[in-house]
């Protein structure tokens, strides 16, 4: 298989757009293109993952970063280390107006509990293991239990070590599977973070926009054990010592550069059917983003501002505002677009191309029957599952539950428990329960419950809990204040608030849950056979999948290759790498986009009010022109953050945006409106990422917080 990837990237190099979301192993692949671009390395060493600058980019595990000195010091975005700030701020001292800046290592502070830093190491290519004992007759769940088996197996040698967190990845919907070994430092700590008028400037307001002049940037550090091995937090502990670092340009980019951004990107939908399209775009889009926004009011309207209650949810807000944004924005894309009468003649021609040949038909018609089969089942529980996805929103009940689970799960072997519940993950685990304290308020909590309790109640009966209806005395119509009451009098009886008592039942057995008079925990024991049930038939429902999506996509890559078409596979958390070049665009009629936005931008912006209340000594620093060595001169003043042609989605948060010599020009952290639909579709002449440029990072580093430290331990390019 990984044959016929090769041939198809060798024979359509020469029609490479910037659309694709590269395995590093690929790379070689598309030298032509690479150089045709601009890069000045050799394409080789984006190959190879223990080389620079590859060994450079990172993980923190839902964003992406980058080692910029060999002392650990490592850059991102500040939304990326946004829970930090917020986990370590109080109205006394809140970082999350104020800003953070440690002048020296001992002032470095602990980051959030669970905060890793992953060095990718290795990438392997497992299918025949990971497939091992799978066959046509194999059931749904058995073939889903066969690869979670497979998968365990994998892990469990790769972290023999125990420095290193290690995961199987399927790439192409299931046809590829690649162990990927990370080295996992989990000593992580809060070096500097701008003051969030400059690093969230614009706010959920400027979300999706250009222009756009965020200073979304700031800084962690790994420390490791003076052995140099991953270790917990220790004051004994050193910085981490990385094998290489990214220089950082003071140069900067031009209109038409060169760049390439390295990074993590979560998850895309390129291949999807039409009706899953259909389904994501006129029923789930509108409907999550109904909750989000229902969620973002109660949040609000339970937690005074400024309050420890509404600190404690600002990384809530934050992520609740985002995503409901995007998901308001992606239907308005997708009913200003042709995306869909695209994806139409796309699924239309695969079908004919399968239709006009017997050999073709014999060999990949099944899977286009049977995939659209599994589709409309799934599709079937839809409502049921969307409003269970949003249950783990109460913070309380959802705790009892996996705390229950972690019980039940650790009367197994270790390799037969469930993910997140191995040996593995009680480290992660216990930090999480940990966390809570500084991310939960009671008021608040139980406002969320009655809400999504009001929200299952509209259910069909044959997606109800019969657990859940009988704790709650919800019947056929839902007597809220009844339901209140209840949610009232099992917060008063619960211990589940108190970080000493919550961590206590981390080590407790399954009987210690049945007898106790914990009203959360009751509900957790009653509720727990249901709910294993439903996973039950939702593992038999993945295992078809695992069974026929692969061999659609054999289907899709046969026929695009039949077109001279180049195949990616969708992102999925792993190393990817994406080119480009700086580019404005012109998202619609009379309306260009030039590609840079500048520090007099804030001025034209700036109310003096959130979310666009610039510091005002940043005000006072631009009206008397003060740039340094930070200008672009054609632009005649410092850019702040720019636009490109970069490939991007979730998860690229944070990832490095390099030159043509593979140093940093900036971070990626956004994309303009017309990108939102980025996951589903890729439109080279609308699509662009947003990045904050270097040179003002550098310009906010040296004039406004005096982070000259972190300027010295840096390489700082001309």
């Amino acid at each position: 298989m990984r044959l016929l990837f090769f041939l198809l990237l060798i024979s359509t190099t020469s029609s490479l757009a910037d659309e694709g979301m590269w395995q590093p192993h690929q790379l070689p692949a598309l030298s032509s293109r690479l150089e045709q671009l601009g890069l000045e390395i050799d394409p080789e060493n984006l190959s190879s993952l223990d080389k620079f600058p590859m060994n450079a980019v990172v993980s923190l595990g839902g964003c992406s970063a980058s080692f910029v000195s060999p002392q650990g010091l490592v850059v991102t975005n500040h939304h990326c280390i946004y829970g930090s700030i917020q986990y370590n701020s109080s109205p006394q001292n809140n970082l999350l107006v104020d800003g953070f800046l440690a002048q020296q290592l001992d002032e470095e502070i602990p980051a959030a509990p669970g905060t890793r830093v992953y060095v990718t190491e290795e990438m392997t290519d497992v299918t025949d293991r990971a497939l091992a004992g799978v066959n046509e007759s194999t059931s749904g769940i058995d073939r889903y239990k066969l690869i979670e088996a497979n998968r365990k197996a994998l892990i469990a040698e790769c972290e023999a070590s125990g420095i290193h967190r290690c995961g199987v990845s399927s790439f192409h919907q299931g046809l590829e599977y690649f162990l990927i070994k990370r080295l996992e430092i989990r000593d992580i700590r809060l070096v500097y973070a701008p003051a969030t008028s400059i690093g969230k400037y614009g706010g959920d307001i400027d979300n999706w926009q250009w222009p756009r002049h965020t200073g979304d940037f700031g800084f962690y550090r790994a420390y490791v054990g003076v052995d140099g091995r991953p270790a917990e937090y220790s004051e004994d502990n050193v910085p981490y010592r990385s094998n290489s670092f990214l220089e950082v340009s003071a140069k900067g980019v031009e209109d038409g550069d060169f760049v390439m951004g390295v990074g993590y990107p979560g998850g895309t939908n390129r291949y999807r059917t039409v009706g899953e399209v259909e389904n994501q775009f006129t029923w789930f889009y509108p409907e999550a983003r109904q909750f989000r926004e229902d969620l973002i009011s109660i949040i609000n309207e339970n937690s005074a501002a400024g309050s420890q209650a509404r600190i404690a949810y600002q990384g809530t807000l934050a992520g609740l505002n985002n995503y409901a944004k995007n998901f308001q924005s992606m239907v308005e894309s997708y009913q200003h677009s042709d995306f869909i009468d695209r994806r139409r003649q796309t699924e239309a021609g695969l079908a004919d191309w399968i239709d006009s040949n017997e050999a073709r038909r014999r060999q990949y018609a099944p899977a286009v029957r049977q995939l659209q089969s599994l589709i409309d089942t799934d599709q079937a529980a839809r409502d049921r599952d969307l409003v269970r996805s949003y249950m783990s929103y109460a913070t309380l009940p959802s705790t009892a539950q996996r705390l229950y689970r972690l019980a039940v799960e650790k009367q197994k072997p270790d390799a037969e428990r469930e993910p997140g519940y191995q040996q593995r993950d009680l480290r992660r685990f216990r930090q999480s329960m940990q966390a809570i304290s500084r991310r939960y308020d009671e008021t608040v909590d139980k406002a969320i419950l009655s809400y999504l309790l009001g929200r299952y109640a509209q259910l069909p009966e044959q997606f109800r809990s019969r657990a859940l209806d009988s704790f709650y005395q919800i019947g056929a119509q839902i007597d809220q204040g009844q339901v209140d009451q209840i949610i009232q009098d099992s917060y008063a009886q619960s211990s589940l608030s108190d970080d000493s008592e919550r961590l206590a039942w981390l080590d407790r057995s399954v009987e210690e849950f049945r007898r106790s008079d914990d009203p959360l925990i009751q509900y957790a024991v009653a509720s727990h056979e249901e709910r294993m049930a439903l996973e039950q038939a939702s593992k038999e429902l993945r295992g078809q999948f695992q069974r026929w999506r692969p061999q659609y996509m054999e289907a899709v890559i046969a026929y695009n290759r039949s077109l001279g078409q180049p195949i990616y596979a969708d992102a999925n958390s792993s190393l990817r790498v994406t080119i480009g070049q700086v580019q404005g665009n012109q998202p619609r009629d009379g309306l260009v986009n030039q590609p840079f936005t500048s520090l007099e931008g804030i001025l034209g912006k700036d109310t003096g009010t959130e979310p666009f209340n610039a510091p005002a000594r940043q005000l006072d620093l631009i009206r008397a022109k003060q740039y340094g060595d930070y200008a672009l001169p054609s632009l005649g003043t410092v850019p702040v953050n720019f636009l490109s042609t970069l490939d991007i989605t979730g998860g690229n948060s944070g990832t490095a945006a390099m030159n043509s010599k593979a140093q940093l020009v900036g971070l990626l952290f956004d994309g303009v409106y017309e990108s939102i639909i980025g996951d589903w579709d890729f439109d080279e002449q609308k699509n662009r990422a947003i990045s904050v440029d270097a040179r003002y990072m550098l310009w906010v580093m040296e004039n406004m917080d005096g982070a000259t430290n972190l300027l010295e331990e840096m390489t700082i390019v001309n």
